[in-house]
């Protein structure tokens, strides 16, 4: 905590801050650290247990993501409210966890909009790689009905899940298309140059458009 502490910059917090994350931690050093200390399970759980947000990205960094209970794992989503946090938590442990899927069901379905929003990542990165058994166009109903006016976190997880299913499906892409353009959701986002928009009209396009060209 102490060599974290000296970690602190606060030209790095005033960027964190603007995307809601409390720490002033560079995470380039932060990696460095977490490469020197290799993977300790133990002092993972400690540095979460800490409450402290830098503590708890390198936590996610040297953990053991398959270590984790699935009680476990969902207690430590509902405490992650910093988005780097939640983010780190979902992309670099839960989908490594053998509870992933139980967990993708679960909390899609929960009332808490940034618990959802991880069940609705979860589902994505299914639609991706192991769409088997998903019930897509069902997916697309409630994408449909909730999309507009979810939270934001939920409503960028749920448009993710959409461009996806647009992207590697090409039976759902007219209607993913359609619901995209309907609900106009992420369409002015402003979107830096050489990045391809989160609107999912332009992302479902560009990417199959990628593809095509080089395959």
């Amino acid at each position: 905590m102490a060599e974290l502490a000296e970690l602190e910059d606060p030209r790095a917090r005033a960027v964190n801050e603007k995307h809601g994350d409390d720490h002033g931690v560079n995470l380039g050093k932060l990696r460095a650290v977490a490469k020197r200390l290799k993977t300790q399970q133990e002092l993972a759980r400690q540095l979460w247990a800490t409450d402290d947000t830098a503590a708890r990205l390198l936590a996610l960094l040297i953990c053991r993501p398959k270590a984790f209970g699935r009680d476990e794992l969902d207690t430590m989503l509902r405490e992650a409210r910093a988005p780097k946090v939640h983010d780190w938590l979902v992309n670099y442990v839960v989908k490594k966890s053998p509870h992933a899927e139980e967990l993708r069901v679960a909390w899609t379905a929960d009332r808490d909009p940034a618990v959802a929003s991880a069940g609705w990542a979860l589902t994505a990165e299914r639609v991706v790689k192991k769409p088997e058994g998903l019930d897509l166009p069902g997916l697309l109903d409630v994408i449909e009905e909730q999309l507009r006016d979810a939270p934001e976190r939920l409503q960028w997880a749920m448009n993710t899940c959409l461009a996806q299913i647009g992207i590697e499906h090409p039976e759902h892409r007219a209607r993913a298309l359609a619901i995209g353009e309907r609900l106009g959701v992420l369409k002015d986002y402003p979107t830096p140059r050489g990045c391809t928009s989160p609107y999912a009209p332009t992302w479902i396009n560009e990417m199959v458009r990628r593809r095509e060209s080089t395959g």
